[in-house]
């Protein structure tokens, strides 16, 4: 389970750690935690990695465990740190320091590879992209004034969003599978179609002039080809 520094909770990687689920948590710098950063001497710090395993222009991290006290936390709890040079024209923050922004997260994973535990950790930023194609799915506002109606309204969401992302998955190739939501229903969802029937056979029927007919038929025979699981 990997999170922002929202899941900083012992509560949370307590819970985690009864069920025997590992878990990567962002942790929010304080003062204490910004002397340890600092105290790191420069030979304590490696390359970090991009996704493609090559060196990270600019980032490094080291780990911090042995000067965080970490007795709340589940026994084999770790913190690491990456630090980056800024971009051009980023606004440091109080936390930073000579130039470098500063990200720190707990994880109870052994191991010993920073790099590829730091790169991994990152990797969540993922579920931002998620976020925004739930918002464009219905999910930039609550439409009732009632909990239990929003609930039912955010399962309709979640079940669309899951609908649309396996399609991706399964049934598009090239943009299609990584488009947007807004884009899918412009060329795919919302296309004009006729469904006729002959010989006791189904057939949709696409206007040919449509650009993306032949990516939404080629979509059909693959959901037909699919095996069926009961």
């Amino acid at each position: 389970m990997r999170s922002d520094s929202a899941g900083a909770s012992t509560r949370l990687v307590w819970h985690l750690r009864e069920q025997g689920v590992g878990f990567s948590v962002g942790m929010p710098i304080d003062a204490h935690l910004r002397e340890a950063i600092l105290a790191q001497p420069e030979p304590a710090w490696t390359p970090a990695v991009d996704a493609d395993g090559q060196p990270r222009d600019g980032a490094q991290v080291c780990e911090l465990t042995g000067w965080i006290d970490l007795h709340t936390w589940p026994v084999g709890t770790r913190v690491i740190c990456r630090r980056e040079d800024a971009h051009p024209g980023a606004q440091l923050r109080f936390t930073d320091h000579d130039g470098h922004r500063f990200q720190v997260f707990l994880t109870d994973q052994p191991d010993p590879d920073l790099a590829g535990l730091e790169l991994r950790h990152r990797q969540r930023a993922r579920v931002e992209d998620r976020i925004r194609a739930a918002k464009a799915t219905g999910l930039a506002n609550l439409p009732f004034d009632l909990w239990r109606r929003n609930a039912v309204w955010l399962e309709l969401v979640l079940m669309a969003q899951d609908l649309t992302v396996w399609a991706q998955v399964l049934l598009l190739d090239g943009a299609l599978a990584v488009a947007e939501p807004k884009t899918l229903r412009y060329r795919l969802w919302h296309v004009a179609a006729r469904i006729v029937r002959h010989a006791r056979r189904t057939i949709l029927r696409l206007q040919r002039s449509w650009p993306w007919a032949a990516e939404l038929a080629k979509a059909f025979t693959r959901l037909r080809a699919l095996p069926l699981r009961c």
